[in-house]
């Protein structure tokens, strides 16, 4: 059933996995240091969004927290076909745990309007915490479906699949719901030439692109300082070890009885007694 749903999509720029970040001296990722781009768990959700558009009816909505370089994920969800997005970014969000980032991201939704429905990403791939969605669905007090791999609206409710511990789950909930999409969900699709296109000339005339996406702090949200950043944050990070360079030769061993194989890999090393189990 058509209808005109205000869809939200919270989406995350991330340091790029291949990259090497560093750490700060407090333990957080040095994000200066590293590339970015999109968290990849977000790329199902933006997905989810846009299906529902295209599908029911109705606008998208992009937000992300971060520094001001996390507009460009903001831009890359324009070239897909969102409609428009707020970027929350302010000094005082540094260091944000879940709790905290929870907060900043109720006060932005608030902000931004009254949605039907929330998409999130599982996780992160920085944090991994996979607290945020189910933390602001609570606070805004929203329903929320978790591991979502497929859905459907039907009048205004959401019917749902989620994975669970050996199967899967069907659930229906009313809207406004908060969802986060599984990564069996659909992949994004490819850009359109003329997504791209529009967000080309939009970056050439910037007074343009604020009617697109607009850059937000702590005060225009009417978020508590107190309650963000590092002040808001009772996550303690105690220390941090660097992880060294991964590497090695890889020696192959076979053509032998499992029992020598044993023997030819431990040779050498401190290990000094083994099980051979065979079938």
């Amino acid at each position: 059933m058509a209808g005109s749903y205000n869809i939200f999509v919270l989406v995350k720029q991330v340091p790029d996995q291949g990259s090497k970040a560093g750490l700060n001296p407090d333990g957080t990722i040095d994000r200066a240091k590293a590339k970015r781009m999109l968290n990849p768990f977000d790329r199902y959700a933006l997905q989810a969004a846009l299906h529902t558009k295209r599908t029911y009816g109705g606008t998208v909505t992009t937000i992300s927290m971060g520094p001001p370089p996390a507009v460009e994920v903001l831009l890359e969800a324009l070239e897909h076909g969102v409609d428009r997005g707020y970027l929350l970014s302010d000094r005082r969000l540094a260091a944000s745990d879940t709790l905290a980032t929870a907060y900043a991201l109720f006060k932005t939704v608030n902000y931004a309007g009254k949605p039907d429905i929330i998409f999130c990403g599982l996780q992160t791939t920085d944090g991994d915490t996979a607290q945020v969605g189910p933390q602001l669905a609570e606070r805004l007090n929203f329903p929320q479906i978790t591991y979502c791999e497929d859905f459907s609206i039907e009048d205004g409710k959401v019917h749902a699949r989620r994975i669970i511990e050996g199967g899967t789950q069907k659930v229906v909930t009313e809207m406004p719901v908060l969802v986060t999409v599984a990564n069996s969900y659909h992949q994004l699709e490819y850009k359109s030439f003329r997504g791209t296109w529009r967000v080309q000339q939009l970056q050439r005339n910037p007074e343009e692109l604020k009617k697109y996406i607009q850059t937000i702090d702590l005060d225009v949200i009417g978020a508590d300082p107190d309650r963000c950043g590092l002040k808001g944050s009772p996550t303690i990070v105690a220390w941090t070890d660097k992880v060294g360079e991964i590497g090695g030769n890889c020696q192959m061993h076979e053509g032998n009885a499992p029992e020598n194989l044993v023997k030819e890999v431990i040779a050498g090393s401190n290990v000094k007694d083994y099980l051979v189990v065979t079938h």
